[in-house]
């Protein structure tokens, strides 16, 4: 019996960046590194050699069992129009709309994994508004933003007994890939490592607040004014990262990046419709002064007297270089012998 753990990669309607990021993965032998695992890419649009009628026998060999499906990986959102007939996408030389082909594939798929926001909620490609807004009646493969549905609907299950595991983010971290298919392949991953969005929960029980480089200044609400500022992007300048559920601050991207440490505010890619805030990505919306989004589990009333608490004990120090684009005042050197 093939002991290898084979994984299907189709890409529906999006940009490719999470394919993009994968090959960021912490690796310099990508093939080698899912190989020593016991995972096996049967097909991947943008890394495999084969095309055309290959694939497509390929793709029948699943659907009929002579090639057995472990994991079925959909990256982009699925187009279901115009009037759900998905052809808006048609799945070249095939005839047949990718829509039809995700819903066969799942079917006999022992896991179905959604790689990326747009996968797991509709994403970029079903945002806009009024009459403009998602054109192409664009879904994800579970959720419709925050309602479940999408296209295989509310109850499914694979093979394996999951829903589909929503590995969000835009693009997705290639960590939270590549950890996502080697514990399903080693038979580690279950429904309880599930967040209530169907994320995994190693990456999505974590905020991007925690381990910010910027945290002192968010401690003292010593707030950045403009994007080159030091100081907390929280305040003014849209930052969601005590909200937004990942581990991107602890688990820096390429080995030493993330958003805010590049200085760009987190937008929450990895929650449903964040695509559509109502607002500029780089505002914080507020009401009185206060912003409305406030930290995760953390009542209104608290966060007003903390943050008044803080701004009036903020050293000189932190407020110069909360609005400074480098290093203004250094802490200040004490006697050694620290107590």
């Amino acid at each position: 019996m093939n002991s290898e753990y084979n994984v299907l990669w189709l890409q529906s309607g999006g940009c490719g960046g999470c394919s993009m990021s994968l090959l960021c993965a912490d690796t310099n032998d990508f093939d080698g590194f899912f190989r020593r695992a016991g995972i096996r890419m049967l097909w991947h649009p943008s890394l495999s050699l084969e095309s055309g009628d290959e694939v497509t026998a390929l793709l029948h060999r699943c659907l009929s069992g002579e090639v057995r499906l472990d994991a079925l990986c959909v990256e982009g959102s699925l187009l279901r129009g115009p009037n759900g007939t998905g052809r808006f996408h048609m799945l070249a030389g095939t005839g047949l709309p990718m829509i039809q082909w995700v819903r066969e594939l799942a079917q006999v798929a022992r896991n179905v994994i959604a790689i990326g926001s747009c996968a797991a909620w509709g994403g970029i490609t079903a945002g806009g508004e009024g009459a403009n807004a998602n054109p192409t009646d664009a879904c994800g493969l579970q959720f419709e933003n925050d309602h479940r549905g999408g296209l295989l609907g509310a109850g499914f299950v694979s093979k394996s007994g999951l829903p589909v595991i929503n590995v969000a983010g835009c693009p997705t971290h290639p960590g939270w890939v590549t950890d996502t298919l080697m514990a399903l392949s080693a038979g580690l991953f279950g429904v309880g490592d599930l967040d209530a969005l169907g994320r995994p929960r190693f990456y999505a029980d974590q905020l991007v607040h925690h381990g910010c480089t910027r945290n002192e200044y968010y401690e003292f609400k010593a707030s950045a004014e403009k994007a080159s500022d030091q100081g907390c992007m929280m305040e003014h300048m849209g930052c969601k990262g005590t909200q937004a559920h990942a581990d991107c601050n602890s688990r820096l991207w390429n080995g030493d990046g993330s958003c805010t440490r590049g200085g760009y505010a987190c937008i929450s890619c990895t929650e449903p419709g964040f695509q559509e805030p109502g607002h500029a990505f780089h505002a914080t919306p507020k009401i009185a002064g206060i912003p409305i989004g406030l930290p995760t589990d953390m009542p209104k009333a608290w966060f007003v007297a903390l943050a008044s608490l803080s701004k009036s004990a903020t050293p000189k120090r932190v407020k110069q270089n909360a609005v400074a684009d480098h290093l203004v005042v250094t802490p200040t050197v004490r006697k050694t012998g620290l107590k």
